[in-house]
């Protein structure tokens, strides 16, 4: 079998572009780029094209909608914090979030949002960063009160709108119980709003100036930020989200006039960020290189090493593990193999083609970066399909499937 130089064999990459061309003539998603690297080589594939209807070809350079996948990066700035000791993984955060003070927990997590016990103990860094801070979306309960209360209240997905402004934002979720205890349960999502709220507030700037000084500029990631400026504007590929019955192509959000296209009132550091597959490289290689980038240090590599290995107990891991197990056939399994870091998912059993230690996470548009410090290897997959039904995570199991067989 033929080797390129980088660590893949020359088939296997033949083979990932067949596979991924697949999704595209399929007609169920327009365009991709994908992007594998090992060692200092990169291949990249640009297929099909920015809008269903045809329109111009995707590009390297096309910037996407990272959705969750925005989780890893922004989770850096509080790393920067840890590392410099202006904030500590057992302080709490009251100083900075008084919103979250003197909690009430529900005594029963479906239970109504009056019924409450006071909290044993505050809500710590840690808890934020380890998304067990006592709310957030759990597949459990979607149907419970506190649920409904939180959705209403702090959502701003492409259904419900912008959200407001930071202290505004932090007010009305300081006017929700907790589900659970600090540090009890593993919750999805709303912890990493938070945490981007509390480098704001330790820092004095806003996340995204304080991200692009520490992180984003010294790495070269010039296409990352929370909006898309006009004269980048025609790179952005419209955001799809497919009819469930009936597949048509309904726009979640346009490129020009879109929710990306001005600066939000909220810079969501759950999902917020707009990217491309070289900057999200740039970023996963840098925690492969256990924190440097082209000599330059940007995270300790204790920093790195905190984020990017398991920080679940068993008893959290269980609940997590029936939370994403729950809903694997619905996205084929992104999400569903083991532990969470800071920010991201850490594989911690071999339940697909990656091994035990790959990390990363995926987001809602259709995106998935990973790396995996076993074969020293970082993917990118972009699409601008929402999982609105199974095509674009379809095209990811493939991608990571087709990509561990390049291997050499």
């Amino acid at each position: 079998m033929g080797t390129s130089s980088n660590g893949f064999s020359d088939a296997g990459l033949r083979r990932l572009r067949e596979v991924l061309a697949r999704h595209v003539e399929s007609k169920k998603i327009p365009g991709l780029v994908a992007l594998v690297g090992r060692g200092d080589q990169t291949h990249v594939e640009a297929i099909g094209t920015m809008r269903h209807d045809g329109g111009p070809a995707m590009r390297r350079d096309t910037i996407f909608r990272m959705a969750s996948a925005s989780k890893p990066v922004t989770m850096a700035a509080a790393m920067v914090l840890l590392d410099e000791c202006r904030l500590r993984l057992d302080d709490p955060v009251d100083p900075w979030l008084p919103e979250l003070a003197d909690r009430q927990v529900l005594k029963h997590p479906d239970g109504p949002l009056d019924d409450t016990v006071p909290a044993l103990r505050p809500i710590t860094v840690r808890d934020l960063l380890t998304s067990t801070f006592g709310l957030g979306v759990d597949f459990e309960s979607m149907a419970s009160p506190i649920r409904a209360a939180t959705f209403e209240r702090l959502d701003y997905s492409v259904v419900s709108g912008p959200a407001p402004e930071p202290d505004e934002w932090m007010r009305r979720l300081g006017e929700l119980p907790l589900q659970y205890q600090p540090g009890v349960r593993w919750q999805y999502d709303l912890s990493n709003e938070v945490v981007g709220v509390l480098v704001s507030r330790v820092t004095g700037q806003s996340l995204e100036d304080f991200l692009r000084e520490r992180v984003l500029d010294p790495l070269g990631m010039r296409d990352t930020a929370f909006h898309v400026p006009a004269e980048k504007i025609d790179r952005l590929p419209p955001l799809y989200g497919p009819d469930p019955q009936t597949g048509e192509f309904a726009v979640w959000d346009a490129a020009a006039g879109g929710r990306s296209s001005t600066p939000p009132a909220f810079q969501g550091a759950g999902g917020g960020l707009v990217s491309t597959a070289d900057d999200y490289h740039a970023y996963f290689r840098m925690l492969l290189n256990g924190g440097v980038h082209g000599g330059r240090r940007i995270l300790s590599r204790a920093a790195v090493e905190l984020m990017t290995t398991n920080r679940l107990s068993p008893q959290q891991q269980a609940a997590r593990d029936t939370m994403f197990g729950n809903v694997a056939h619905l996205s084929s399994g992104q999400g569903a193999n083991g532990g969470w870091g800071f920010g991201m998912s850490v594989r911690t059993y071999r339940g697909d083609y990656a091994p035990v230690g790959q990390f990363g996470w995926f987001g809602g548009t259709g995106t998935t970066v990973y790396a995996d410090p076993v074969n020293r290897l970082t993917g990118v997959l972009l699409t601008q399909v929402g999982l609105s039904t199974a095509d674009s995570p379809r095209a990811m199991s493939d991608f990571w499937t087709t990509l561990y067989q390049a291997v050499d």
